[in-house]
């Protein structure tokens, strides 16, 4: 949520950014009600000014009073505040709906104004066809996503032996490095109420068709972990000394990916549920962009010592999340499809949930909102495929990174017989 106070001072940036983001929004109307419910709010001071004075009065001479005048204006002040709740509804809905602004750095524009910002490695030229992830995966049996659609429809898949132990070993590659690095471990509910994720701002714009929702029981299921961190600190006041305050957890994740027909149908780059290693900071305005930087650079360092070429994208405004006011994305190679994919993204929000969802921190004696970060370690899937695909050889199998080798107890995959 975007703080009113910058809404009325500046509607033009706002509306602008809005806009940038793909989103209409109407700042004449929001103004209006702004307007609307500040007048009621002085109104409504003013007869509660009003009836403590006759309160007042009345105790000082209970026998003196005018009791149809007290009941005249008991029944104004009831209206008048019923007409401010109503006011503060229509004028907080309207705000719910406003996105975070993109800061001045981010390209304005649709994805082909995403900037890539550097490239690490060179795609390693292979003497045979490269075969794609899930020919691969069949091949050495680590990958089934037939039996997967015959027990849960499409976009599921089974994985299997190494394919396993490449999953957890990523995760304890992950932690091993994150927790060196002072991140609290977490494992998170991946339920929570619908209202919190609501608070979050993933449910605006249509984000709320891109998840599972329980309605008999309120609750909707994490699309990432960082659904179940953010809220940690919901109505609650951090003290500056303590941070950054960063997590890192290990979830499944669920997405119904709503808007993706068609697309990506082959194999496990696209599927309804896959398990993520998240990364969450809370932080201060002023450290906000080092500590995007610092996360970036956790990203990147994991993809270098797995020597997966990758590049880094500092994606534009139309294709920033409705929280996000930055992100940059960390595109691996893929060799079967001659072209970088996403696997990781790390964002900044600002203080755009941390004002939803009331999460503040003391500096001095002045409350100010956390600023809130995110940024995937590993999204189980597509590490796997980059893997599978950039250490395949001719025969079919495939070499295990070095630095993963030391977590499964062996170097390679070989083809089942």
């Amino acid at each position: 949520m975007l703080d009113i106070k910058f809404i009325r001072k500046d509607p033009k940036t706002v509306e602008k950014g809005a806009k940038d983001k793909g989103i209409k929004i109407d700042i004449n109307q929001i103004l209006e009600i702004d307007k609307d419910y500040r007048l009621l709010f002085e109104s409504v001071q003013k007869l509660r000014e009003e009836r403590n004075t006759l309160n007042e009065r009345i105790k000082k001479n209970p026998n003196r009073w005018d009791k149809e005048g007290a009941q005249s204006l008991k029944q104004k002040l009831e209206k008048e505040e019923q007409n401010l709740r109503s006011s503060k509804e229509k004028l907080d809905d309207l705000l719910l709906k406003i996105p975070n602004l993109p800061l001045k750095d981010v390209p304005v524009g649709d994805e082909s104004k995403n900037k890539i910002i550097k490239k690490v490695g060179s795609p390693k030229k292979f003497d045979f066809t490269p075969r794609d992830h899930l020919e691969l995966g069949e091949i050495l049996d680590i990958i089934d996503v037939k039996k997967a659609a015959k027990i849960s429809g499409t976009r599921f898949a089974y994985l299997k032996n190494e394919a396993v132990l490449l999953e957890y070993a990523l995760l304890q590659f992950a932690l091993e490095i994150l927790l060196k690095e002072g991140f609290i471990p977490l494992i998170p509910p991946v339920l929570i109420k619908t209202e919190i994720m609501k608070g979050l701002g993933y449910m605006e714009n249509g984000g709320d068709e891109d998840m599972f929702h329980i309605p008999k029981d309120q609750v909707t299921l994490i699309g990432t972990a960082e659904h179940a961190i953010v809220p940690l600190y919901k109505d609650e006041v951090l003290q500056k000394k303590d941070l950054p305050k960063r997590y890192v957890s290990y979830s499944p994740a669920f997405r119904r990916e709503s808007g993706s027909y068609g697309k990506d149908t082959r194999g496990i780059i696209r599927v309804h549920q896959f398990n993520k290693v998240e990364m969450v900071s809370f932080t201060t305005e002023e450290d906000d962009e080092k500590e995007h930087e610092y996360l970036l650079s956790l990203q990147e360092k994991f993809f270098q010592l797995l020597k997966i070429p990758y590049q880094v994208v500092k994606m534009c405004t139309g294709d920033l999340g409705f929280p996000a006011a930055r992100k940059y994305d960390i595109e691996a190679w893929l060799p079967s499809e001659n072209k970088y994919r996403e696997v990781t993204s790390v964002s900044t929000v600002t203080d755009f949930q941390s004002r939803r969802l009331n999460m503040r921190y003391l500096d001095g004696s002045e409350k100010k909102y956390l600023h809130v970060l995110n940024g995937t370690a590993f999204s189980m899937n597509r590490p796997i495929i980059a893997i599978l695909e950039n250490y395949q050889q001719k025969d079919g199998s495939v070499e295990i990174p070095k630095v993963l080798q030391k977590y499964i107890g062996k170097t390679s995959i070989k083809p089942q017989k």
